[in-house]
Parts: structure tokens; C-alpha cells; sequence
């Protein structure tokens, strides 16, 4: 007669379990009577009756805890304990939560789960320690492929052949120093590996591209992600680092109105004359970007140019923004800024008949055309880390598929959860 041995799972997590056993059997043939658990944010789901539901428009815990046994002397003390966590004046409609009933006549609520968004989670416990904390479930990262042709637009082409239409941004973002994403056509072509964050099944966002090629004007231009002893970015196959000492505009997702003319007719001085800059239409208010490092010069109003800001980047290169509808606080002359920092805003102040910024660039003290400029790059990768580099590259390519023109899971060993 087989031996009987119970091995049981305790989850000591405010509550004992309550599930029926299964049998199994080990390797010595003994049989083992196992208990099968089901959990949820950490509780044995089984030992409760479990209400779930979403918050309604207007409605405060007291309407949400009151039914379930919760007096309103309980509900006032976790709200005022969570405050440290969690405010719960906070709760907003629409959000789930989550609620664990005794199973006895009373059916009191001896803990209540607020999901603030699909990860991020806050655990009310109503008994009497009334103890508040948050928790996070685990997240799985998946690789996922995509790659097609732009026929209207890169955020629609990607949602078209099912994959986050937010992969448009990152590459804008990657690309930001080699491409210009206002001048993009029909015709180009992308190719993106990336990782791609799920919670419970449901996606909560792209995670990073890994390497991704986009073909512009027939050219292809590649970027692999890597990060290694302090170097980090996107760099080419060779190695090359794709950021630029240079952005190759002010404002991100705008369009050109005016590009650098030497003879060019003025909207509001009504004749020809030169226009050394290049116009980018946006509406009033978006933020205006340095496209480089380096010192405020000026950064004030002129009749003609409206609000403005002249930068000196180094002995070489100097830029300028104009027609802001506001300069942003703090920059003035002597002000150190970063590439990328928000310097003002779009506005038509001076002489402009619509909200954009006029961007002029000087080289050598003289006003030239950035979109035609050969502008200098970052730093390459260390020659002693090109080794590691190729070994990105090497797995990265042999995880893309020979022919798939719609987006696709990549099962790349077990998923990673974090």
C-alpha cells in the first residue's frame, strides 16, 4: 500500500489557505497530495469572496466600503494612514479594485485593492492593524519584430500592421540627429526590433528599441542599442554614434513653412528679400528645444524678431529662435543649456503672421542652411568595446525573421518578469 505524504503550501499573507488537494506522483512512486493555490495580488483568492468592480464617476471609499460592513470610524482612519501611500481622494472613475469578503453571514470586507494604472496597485487592509502599502505586479517582456513601407504616415503605417503606433516617436527620437522626420515620404521603409512590456496578457508599452533600420530617400540607416562601462545610445553598424552635436530642428512634429531662401517673398513686408532661416509651424505654446549644448548670448524682444534666443554653442556654431510666444523662465544671457532643453515657446510675436519659430543657424560667424550642413557627431564607440558591440549586432540580426511584413512575438527563451 502506497505511503501517503502531504506536502502543503502555506501562504502566510494575513489569511490561511483554503483549496482542495490533487494528486501527483514523485519519483519513487509515492504519492503526493498537492494543493493547488489560486492567488491574486499576493491572496489566496479561495479563503475569501472575492467582489471586483470600477469606480464609478464621483464615488469615494466610503460609498464603495460601506456596503461591505465597513463603518465610516474604520474607512476615516485608513484614509487618513494612507495618506503617506496613497491619498484616496484620488480614486479615479473608471479604475478597478478589488475586494476580499469574509465568507461567513456577514461577509465584512477585510481588504480592498485599488489598481492605479496596469501595474501599480495599493492594498487597503481593513482589519485591524489598518495597514496601507502599494505593490506592483510582475511585468513580462517580450520581443517583438515590425517592419513595412510609409503609405500615410509612420503612426498609422505601424498601428496598421499592429504594433504600438508609439514606436513613431522613438524613432523620430533615435533618428533625430540624421533624419528629418518632417520630410519623410512615401516609400521609406522601417525595420524595428524592440521589447515590448505586458502586465496579466495586456500590453503597457513599448520598452526600448533594440536595433532598428529606416530607409530614407533609398538610404538605409541602421542603429542598434547599446549600453556598456558608461556608453549608451544608438550607433551604427560600424559603430558610429547616430546623435549629432546638432538636432536637426527646434520642435518636435511640426512642418516646414518656409525653408532658407535668399530670395524669398515676405508675408508681411510684402516684397522679396532673403530669408536665412527656416520657418517651422506649430501651435502657440509648444515648447521650443536647444538642437545643441551651450551659452545663452541674448534672449529678449525685437520689433522684427518678436521674443527671441541666440545661443553660442562654440567658436564654430551659433543658432537663434524666433517669434516665441514666451521665453521660458530662466534663460538669459550667461545660461548654460543642454541639447534638448525647453528654451521657450511658439508663439507670433514681431513680424509673423502665424504661431511657428524661425530658425537660423551661423557657421563661422555666417548664416547658412542646417538642413545641408555636414553637422559633426558624438563620440564613436570605445575601440575596446567594439568587440561587445559586434556581439549585439551579431544577436540582434539573427533574431529579425527572413520575411515578415506584419508585426510579430519573438519567443526568445523564457519571458523575462520584473
Amino acid at each position: 500500500m502506497k505511503k501517503l505524504v502531504w506536502w502543503s503550501v502555506l501562504a502566510v499573507i494575513f489569511f490561511s489557505i483554503g483549496c482542495g488537494p490533487s494528486a501527483e506522483e514523485s519519483n519513487d512512486g509515492t504519492e503526493i497530495l498537492v494543493e493547488e493555490i489560486n492567488e491574486e495580488y499576493g491572496f489566496v483568492t479561495d479563503s475569501f469572496l472575492v467582489i471586483k468592480d470600477k469606480v464609478r464617476k464621483n464615488q469615494n471609499l466610503s460609498e464603495i466600503l460601506l456596503p461591505y460592513g465597513v463603518p465610516y470610524a474604520t474607512i476615516d482612519m485608513i484614509a487618513r494612514a494612507s495618506k503617506e501611500v496613497f491619498d484616496v481622494r484620488k480614486l479615479a472613475a473608471g479604475k478597478p479594485y478589488t475586494i476580499f469578503c469574509t465568507k461567513d453571514s456577514s461577509g465584512y470586507a477585510t481588504c480592498f485593492i485599488y489598481e492605479a494604472n496596469p501595474r501599480d496597485y495599493v492594498v487597503f487592509n481593513l482589519r485591524d492593524s489598518l495597514h496601507v502599502y502599494m505593490g506592483k505586479k510582475p511585468i513580462e517582456k517580450r520581443t517583438q519584430y515590425v517592419k513595412g513601407t510609409v503609405n500615410s504616415s509612420l503612426y498609422v503605417d505601424l498601428q496598421n500592421r499592429g504594433a504600438d503606433p508609439v514606436l513613431a516617436i522613438e524613432l523620430s527620437e533615435i533618428y533625430a540627429w540624421t533624419i528629418d522626420f518632417y520630410r519623410i515620404q512615401k516609400g521609406d521603409a522601417f525595420e524595428i526590433l524592440y521589447t515590448e512590456n505586458f502586465v496579466e496578457g495586456e500590453s503597457i508599452g513599448v520598452d526600448r528599441i533594440l536595433s532598428c533600420t529606416f530607409t530614407h530617400y533609398d538610404k538605409p540607416i541602421k542603429a542598434y542599442y547599446f549600453e556598456e562601462e558608461g556608453e549608451k545610445g544608438y550607433f551604427d553598424e560600424n559603430g558610429n554614434n547616430l546623435k549629432k552635436a546638432f538636432l536637426k530642428a527646434p520642435v518636435k512634429f511640426s512642418r516646414i513653412s518656409s525653408g532658407y531662401s535668399m530670395k524669398r517673398f515676405h508675408p508681411v513686408q510684402k516684397r522679396f528679400k532673403a530669408h536665412l532661416g527656416t520657418d517651422y509651424a506649430a501651435p502657440t505654446g509648444t515648447p521650443i528645444v536647444a538642437v545643441g549644448d551651450g551659452v545663452i548670448s541674448e534672449a529678449k524682444y525685437k520689433p522684427n524678431n518678436g521674443n527671441y534666443v541666440k545661443m553660442r554653442h562654440n567658436s564654430v556654431y551659433e543658432t537663434q529662435y524666433l517669434h516665441m510666444s514666451k521665453i521660458k523662465s530662466g534663460i538669459k544671457p550667461g545660461a548654460r543649456v543642454q541639447q534638448g532643453d525647453v528654451i521657450g515657446y511658439v508663439g507670433s510675436t514681431g513680424l509673423a503672421t502665424g504661431p511657428h519659430v524661425c530658425f537660423r543657424f551661423w557657421k563661422n560667424g555666417k548664416q547658412v542652411d542646417h538642413r545641408r550642413e555636414e553637422l559633426p557627431s558624438a563620440l564613436p564607440i570605445a575601440e575596446n568595446l567594439m568587440a561587445k558591440f559586434k556581439l549585439v549586432i551579431a544577436k540582434n540580426d539573427s533574431l529579425i525573421p527572413v520575411s515578415q511584413p506584419k508585426a510579430v512575438n519573438i519567443v526568445v527563451g523564457n519571458p523575462v518578469k520584473r
